[in-house]
């Protein structure tokens, strides 16, 4: 199951307790104050990992606590100190404060580790008291409390490439022929329910990653359809490709698709449409109206965009279109956390 969203309750471990003792051995005279301190509480860090990429280990499991401190004990002997708790998350988790929505941390690298909560410092015990004016204390401490905060976790996913149009334009067939993933395709709409990820491999030991996304429809920024609750996955990609249905099977202008879309990417965040975006006409081998590719090509130049037409049915132009979006990718220079290398 896929999970892109949680809220969890961390504590760290509260500190041990001090100890109030005196020795009472043979052959010691005035043996005095002997209480030692209480072990610290154990600290919880959130660490990225690669081996996640959902976060459905935080569904049922919400409260995590590390555990206190030992006290202190006779003879001066430090209590133990408690083992931390270390949480991990898939690459591209979003930390934030769930009262302020203040940024914690954004884990965009492997392994990286932060320190969550800090655990409490163990209380002394009465041996710390000692003084020349007060020989056999029995004051001590107890444990400090370790900290403690709510957070909410967002994952969004690391990709080159973000697929995004209507439901049924397409995106799942050409992320499927495009690479060796293997997302549900039917001929219904909102068939896919959840980003799927796809690695495109070139030439040359040359790839880059793909995101596929729920279809958007006219009002998803107002909840209608699966809303705009899975666009957070396509905000890291480099690069957009716009499928447009040009099949006519749903009656609706593919210009007008077009501009629908771009609304609704707007209305999530307008840097979206800031973004390099290469407009996909897809399905052109059920097209039966040339006049409605030449809205589109219109409709993209008056975007200053370009406009790929392909077929993911026949393969017609799925060749070109990877090579235009390594281009792409090139052109922006540094290559996404998501994969995009090359062996130049």
């Amino acid at each position: 199951m896929f999970l892109d969203e949680a809220s969890i309750s961390v504590r760290a471990g509260d500190g041990g307790c001090g100890c109030v003792a005196f020795r009472r051995e043979k052959f010691v005279p005035r043996g005095g104050p002997a209480g030692g301190d209480g072990g610290r509480g154990g600290h919880i860090h959130m660490q990225a990992s690669m081996r996640h990429n959902t976060l459905i280990q935080y569904r049922y499991k919400r409260i995590f606590r590390a555990r206190r401190g030992t006290h202190g004990l006779g003879s001066k002997c430090h209590g133990k100190d408690a083992p931390d708790l270390t949480l991990t998350v898939p690459v591209g988790t979003v930390a934030r404060d769930a009262g302020s929505g203040e940024l914690v941390h954004d884990f965009l690298v492997a392994d990286e580790k932060i320190l969550l909560c800090r655990g409490g410092r163990g209380g002394r015990g009465n041996a710390q008291f000692a003084s020349s004016v007060n020989q056999a204390p029995r004051r001590f401490e107890y444990g400090f409390p370790g900290e403690s905060r709510e957070l909410k976790l967002e994952l969004k996913l690391l990709a080159d490439v973000g697929l995004v149009g209507f439901p049924n334009v397409g995106k799942s067939t050409l992320i499927s022929r495009l690479s060796a993933a293997r997302p549900k395709i039917a001929d219904y709409p909102f068939t896919t329910l959840q980003p799927n990820l796809g690695v495109v491999e070139l030439e040359d030991y040359r790839s880059f990653v793909v995101a596929d996304i729920p279809g958007l429809i006219a009002g998803a920024h107002l909840g209608q359809g699966l809303g705009i609750q899975f666009l957070r996955h396509i905000e890291r990609t480099k690069v957009l490709l716009h499928l447009v249905d040009l099949a006519g099977d749903h009656g609706r202008d593919p210009a007008v698709d077009y501009e629908t879309v771009n609304r609704e990417l707007a209305a999530f965040n307008p840097e979206m449409l800031r973004k390099p975006t290469l407009v996909v006409a897809s399905k052109i081998d059920a097209m039966d109206d040339s006049t409605h590719l030449e809205a589109l090509n219109s409709a993209a130049r008056e975007r200053g965009l370009d406009c790929h037409s392909i077929s993911a049915v026949t393969g017609q132009g799925l060749e070109s279109l990877k090579v235009k979006i390594w281009g792409m990718l090139e052109r922006l220079g540094a290559p996404a956390a998501g994969g995009y290398r090359s062996n130049g």
